[in-house]
């Protein structure tokens, strides 16, 4: 199993940071909330390398 760390330092970081969070959530057909939008198949199919299903389905 392969695990991804994500660090943020100072405000560009943080700044890199969201907008990384953004743009992965957005290729993943996601949502603000954390839902799947009515997006394809292909797109939830690795989404297990960033995200985790915490209780409550997001």
């Amino acid at each position: 199993m392969r695990e991804i760390v994500h660090l943020q330092a100072g405000q560009c970081g943080n700044q890199i940071g969201a907008k990384f969070w953004e743009v992965i959530s957005e290729e993943h057909g996601l949502d603000g909330s954390g839902s799947a939008k009515d997006g394809n198949d292909q797109q939830l199919e690795r989404i297990n390398v960033y995200y985790n299903e915490a209780n409550g389905g997001k």
